[in-house]
């Protein structure tokens, strides 16, 4: 049996504003698919071959210690980036909380929440993009409430079944309970789980098929997230593969490393998180060039069609 043969499965806007923003990366449901399952899956539109989602790393919220004091501060740069992500060709937006290091390994307080919302609303005035919330470290709950006060359509989860050694500690996933507040408060939302997430390693043997097979069957995952081992590291493309066989039909994202000049290494993905390659130089803290997502957009419509392997 080859390496790639293992699979678990084996066992106050215009109204033309308003228009755009709510049709905008949106597509009928698939045969069959109705309801919040039918608006979870129409976020893969067939307008596009592979979604590239723009992550924009808020500066640090109040509450954090290198918090500035001012949110409008906050709210321009954030604007700054989301336009250039548009203006690029990006199709969706991930509002992340990623200035407001250490992180908590537990639920973020809610002047996070508060701030969060508050520049998700100027973004959705300003681009006609859809967004999604990571909640770092892992408040899957505040991106669920987040979703359902903004219009959001996805949440980012680090960790949503089993539990990873992170610079938080161990952080444990609670799939029974996102599933569960999702139905409540945000049921339209898909829940882009990652596998072997970045910044941690895996307790125990826990090999990356079972952990991507458990996360998508076990935990109800609408796509899969896989990344290098930290922020702007490229994840192994082999992996991938093994990912794709694993679980045959889930969506598969890569989530960090991924740059105009090494993306056709990962023709086996259905989309792509970015946030570091497409700033000034490439740069974490630099801001996003238009030029640069424009670049990368161009190289994904490149790749060839995604092999009929699932």
């Amino acid at each position: 049996m080859s390496q790639r043969s293992v699979s678990p499965s084996s066992s106050a806007s215009t109204p033309s504003r308003r228009r755009r923003r709510g049709t905008a990366g949106r597509t009928a449901p698939g045969p069959g698919l109705r309801g919040p399952e039918g608006q979870r899956a129409a976020f893969w539109s067939d307008s596009h071959s592979r979604l590239l989602v723009g992550v924009l790393h808020l500066r640090p919220l109040p509450g954090a210690p290198r918090w500035e004091g001012s949110m409008a501060e906050v709210i321009r740069a954030a604007l700054a980036d989301a336009r250039a992500y548009a203006q690029g060709g990006a199709h969706a937006l991930c509002i992340e909380n990623f200035g407001d290091v250490p992180f908590s390994g537990g639920p973020v307080g809610p002047e996070t929440v508060a701030a969060m919302a508050v520049v998700a609303a100027a973004i959705r005035e300003a681009v006609a993009l859809p967004v999604g919330f990571n909640v770092l470290r892992n408040d899957a709950r505040a991106g669920l409430a987040l979703c359902a006060a903004c219009g959001g359509r996805f949440v980012r989860v680090n960790v949503h079944v089993g539990a990873m050694l992170t610079d938080q500690g161990i952080l444990q996933g609670n799939a029974h309970e996102t599933v569960r507040y999702r139905q409540v408060v945000a049921p339209g939302a898909a829940i882009w789980a990652d596998v072997h997430v970045k910044h941690a390693v895996r307790l125990g043997d826990w090999p990356l098929e079972m952990a991507a097979w458990d996360t998508w069957k076990r935990g109800l995952a609408d796509a899969l997230i896989l990344s290098g081992v930290g922020t702007g590291q490229p994840a192994d493309p082999e992996q991938l593969w093994r990912l794709r066989e694993a679980c045959p039909g889930a969506r598969l994202l890569v989530g960090s490393g991924i740059t105009a000049e090494n993306v056709g290494q990962y023709a086996a993905a259905d989309g792509f998180l970015v946030g570091t390659w497409v700033k000034r130089g490439g740069k974490v803290e630099q801001p996003v060039e238009a030029r640069r997502v424009a670049a990368l957009a161009r190289a994904i419509e490149r790749l060839p069609s995604r092999p009929r392997r699932y």
